[in-house]
This record gives structure tokens, C-alpha cells and sequence, in this order.
């Protein structure tokens, strides 16, 4: 078995492992080699991400780990030095699983009804399509301000949907912030914590939250800017339409 460019016959990962179990993590399972027996594989236990995070102890006062001179006697000078690259191993992946887990617990914290809120931001958003579309139609013509009113309706609830959705988003933003060197993707991160469909969502980067004003050449904007947007495309599309049709 290897464990970086070190060979570990099995009768030496026993007796490394007897010397390491007081010192291995506690949601450690199992230890074993890799695919073809390649790089050592940890299996843990799930972590939950709210244990503390799991600390690499030190072995210096371990009178079976602690250092032996190469000179003195070079097999046990190797096998500790293996040992100790096992346990370095060992907890560098416990760290990496917890972070995930640390992630995973903070999305399920703080998305909350963000799948609620994104069900009425969609349908507010189809709304508002469908009642710009029927202007465009001969059928809105005798009706004009009721469905010019209906419009500004569904401009109105449009809006309010998308600010709803984008206070969950923002902490959702933050908390991909926090934990940007975990190794779960977003979209992957976000299933994990019990919402399999976010990968509809638009949660953008956190910088974008809580801002006054945008540059027109910013394309990945929160839901209630690109909404502001389109109802200023909107409205101004209907003034000109007013203005050329002399239409009141």
C-alpha cells in the first residue's frame, strides 16, 4: 500500500495503526488502500458541521511516534515517519469532509423557504410576461387601461417577489463566500442541505447584494435588479407606443 511515495507492507500498517489509534480522529471508520493499491483511502463517519473541526494532535510526547534518529535506528526512524504521514493524511481528509459538512449545514441554516420564494418570484416573473405580451394584441386594444393597469399590477408584485427572493439569496451568496475553499460546488453544496432544485435558482456573487447601483454592462445581477430593468424596458416601450399613437 502507498501512502504518498511511501510503500507500507501490511504487517507495517498494523502496527502503525496500533500506534496511531489513541491519536486518530473519532468519526474515523476505516483506513485501507486505494484503487490497485494506490494512495491510502480514509473512511469516516458523516459529519453533521457542527462538531469542532478536527485538529491534527501533536505526537511529540508519544514515546512510540516521537522522533528517532535516521543514524540510530533507520527501520524505526522509517516507520514513524510513515505513521506520522498517515496521520497527517488522516486529518488533512477529516478537515476537508468537515469543511463540506460545515458548508452543507450552513446553506440548510440560512436558505430557509428560499424554494417558496423562488415558486412566486417564477410565477410573479410569468405573470408579469404574459400581461406585456397581451398588450401587443388586438384583443388589448379595446381593453387598454384595464390591461395597462393589470400590467402595472403585475410590475408591482414582480417586484415584490424578486426583493423577497433576493434577501434569502444574499445570505445564501454569503454563506458560498464563507466556505469559498470548500470543495463542494455551489449547485452541489446547495443539494446536499435538502434543495434539489437549485440549480434553477439566480443566486449571484455576494458583492452584488445590498447595492444602490449597477453598471448597465452588469449582466449577472440579483432577480430584483434584472426586474427593475424590465419594467423600465416596459414602461418605456408603452410611453413610446402613448407618444406615436397619441393613445392616453
Amino acid at each position: 500500500m502507498l501512502s504518498e511515495h511511501y510503500t507500507i507492507t501490511p504487517d507495517e500498517m498494523t502496527e502503525i495503526l496500533a500506534r496511531l489509534k489513541p491519536h486518530l480522529p473519532p468519526h474515523l471508520k476505516k483506513i485501507g488502500p486505494g484503487p490497485y493499491g494506490g494512495r491510502l483511502t480514509f473512511e469516516f463517519e458523516p459529519f453533521t458541521g457542527r462538531e469542532a473541526e478536527p485538529v491534527r494532535p501533536s505526537t511529540r510526547h508519544d514515546a512510540r511516534l516521537s522522533y528517532v534518529s535516521e543514524d540510530d535506528d533507520p527501520a524505526e526512524s522509517l516507520l514513524r515517519e510513515k505513521a506520522l504521514r498517515v496521520l497527517d493524511r488522516c486529518f488533512e481528509r477529516a478537515q476537508e469532509l468537515w469543511r463540506d459538512a460545515v458548508y452543507v449545514a450552513d446553506l440548510r441554516n440560512v436558505a430557509q423557504d428560499a424554494p417558496a420564494l423562488w415558486k412566486t418570484y417564477s410565477h410573479e416573473r410569468t405573470t408579469l410576461d404574459a400581461a406585456y405580451e397581451y398588450l401587443r394584441t388586438p384583443e388589448a386594444a379595446a381593453e387598454w387601461p384595464s390591461a395597462v393597469s393589470r400590467l402595472i399590477d403585475a410590475q408591482g408584485r414582480a417586484a415584490a417577489a424578486a426583493a423577497a427572493f433576493d434577501e434569502r439569496a444574499e445570505a445564501i451568496a454569503d454563506a458560498h463566500y464563507r466556505h469559498l475553499y470548500a470543495d463542494l460546488g455551489h449547485i452541489e453544496a446547495l443539494k446536499r442541505a435538502g434543495f434539489a432544485d437549485a440549480a434553477d435558482w439566480h443566486v449571484t456573487d455576494a458583492s452584488c447584494y445590498g447595492r444602490s447601483h449597477y453598471s448597465d454592462w452588469e449582466t449577472h445581477t440579483p432577480v430584483a435588479e434584472q426586474t427593475r430593468r424590465l419594467i423600465q424596458q416596459q414602461d418605456t416601450h408603452l410611453a413610446k407606443v402613448r407618444r406615436l399613437s397619441r393613445t392616453h
